[in-house]
């Protein structure tokens, strides 16, 4: 996969893409990131990328022309997302970062300031995502987000086939509990069905584990999760459970 950023500050990238995951994905082949500089395709001795918003108001908005030249000097296809990291556009998902890592390409926008001249949004842009219900300085932040998400599910990336697939989120609900050594630690044991070798019942452990937390944690999410009737019969015992307390 080819992902293409477009950022007034590239240099903010470097840290986290030449870290772990990220730098294993791309000496393995399957990522390439590659960080441009909007400013560069600003007129003028200044390189201005911002300007006052027409009808006043505060704040700055970033120039439609530097934008647009920053997406058509780039090498793609007719159908590449070009998406606006914005804190108006669809939440970002565990379902959405598997969609887009079946694109070969994407192209990045980072807003800053009051955000974008809107022409950009009607004529530039595929795709607005927000990865939460805040504001931060600029989308430098959420990029590196999408950009982690989708990375953990390309091909082998994470090594074994199919590590992503338990994740919290992946399958709909959150993780259940993990343990690892020691077996005690400060008088708190493993459970003991982690350690008998029986692969059905620590199976059922955890999918129990992992509905019984979506449960208190998350409730929501239990209804578009794929469930089955194992799974429903238990969730009426945990509701029993909460009605009997």
């Amino acid at each position: 996969m080819k992902i293409d950023i477009l950022t007034l500050f590239p240099d903010m990238f470097s840290g986290y893409f030449d870290e772990s995951i990220m730098r294993r994905a791309q000496a393995m082949g399957q990522l390439a990131v590659r960080t441009h500089n909007i400013r560069n395709h600003a007129a003028g001795k200044h390189r201005v990328t911002d300007d006052p918003p027409f009808g006043g108001g505060g704040g700055m908005v970033l120039k439609p022309d530097p934008i647009f030249g920053a997406v058509e000097a780039l090498e793609r296809a007719d159908d590449t997302p070009v998406i606006l990291l914005s804190p108006q556009g669809r939440p970002f998902t565990q379902a959405i970062a598997q969609e887009l890592s079946h694109h070969p390409h994407l192209i990045l926008l980072c807003g800053r300031y009051e955000g974008v001249d809107e022409r950009v949004r009607q004529h530039l842009i595929t795709d607005e995502i927000s990865i939460g219900d805040y504001v931060l300085t600029g989308g430098e932040l959420a990029a590196m987000v999408l950009v982690d998400a989708i990375t953990r599910l390309l091909p082998g990336v994470l090594g074994a086939a199919g590590a992503a697939d338990d994740d919290s989120h992946a399958t709909g609900l959150l993780e259940g509990a993990h343990y690892t050594k020691p077996a005690i630690f400060r008088d708190w044991p493993v459970p003991d069905v982690l350690r008998s070798g029986h692969n059905g019942n620590i199976a059922r452990w955890r999918r129990e584990g992992s509905l019984r937390r979506t449960w208190e944690r998350r409730p929501e999410l239990l209804l578009t999760a794929v469930l089955s009737e194992e799974d429903k019969w238990f969730l009426q015992e945990l509701a029993r459970e909460e009605i009997g307390d």
